[in-house]
């Protein structure tokens, strides 16, 4: 877990620590539900500002992130510890607690993230043998997270953690340019 020791060194990586280990004690879908959680909100704007208002208080903020929770269908635990974070003034903090949990379990899995950008979907067939060379790359499993820019025009843009491999083809058009420039 040499990627996640840093994160645990902080505020929320202290929090998605404690609540990775007593997940994964119980067995219990906290990741999932935590992704569900993040991308409520990033689609909502108002569940981002609940977290995020100063005027809301603990015992309000812990109800209203309680009954998102039991709508959402989320567990106990995962109930729980919102309501631990909104008593404690954390709420704030979630995104990036949300964040350090997927980099710990990422972690624990001994996989990492790919960021892909393209210039169009890619097919099942395209990721399955790009997630191959990547892994064969890397020596982790990887993990896509495919996204389309229609502006590198074709070829692919691959990050993984702080390495790039740039090869769209507006990368190598502006690589030409500046070669004819001189």
């Amino acid at each position: 877990m040499e990627n996640s020791a840093g994160i645990t060194a902080s505020l929320q990586g202290r929090y998605a620590s404690a609540l990775y280990e007593l997940a994964a004690e119980q067995n219990a879908p906290v990741e999932a539900d935590l992704i569900a959680l993040g991308e409520a909100l990033a689609g909502s704007s108002d569940l981002s500002a609940l977290i995020r208002d100063p005027l809301v208080g603990r015992e309000a903020a812990g109800r209203a992130m309680d009954g998102v929770a039991a709508l959402m269908g989320f567990s106990t635990i995962t109930r729980n510890f919102l309501g631990v974070l909104a008593g404690n003034g954390r709420l704030g903090k979630l995104p990036e607690i949300i964040a350090a949990f997927a980099t710990i379990a990422a972690a624990a899995r001994n996989e990492v993230t790919a960021q892909v950008v393209s210039a169009h979907v890619l097919s099942a067939v395209q990721l399955k043998t790009l997630t191959a060379k990547l892994a064969a790359r890397e020596g982790q499993n990887i993990k896509i997270n495919a996204h389309v820019d229609p502006e590198i025009l074709g070829g692919l843009i691959v990050r993984i953690g702080s390495q790039q491999i740039d090869a769209s083809i507006r990368t190598r058009l502006n690589s030409l340019s500046q070669a004819m420039r001189g």
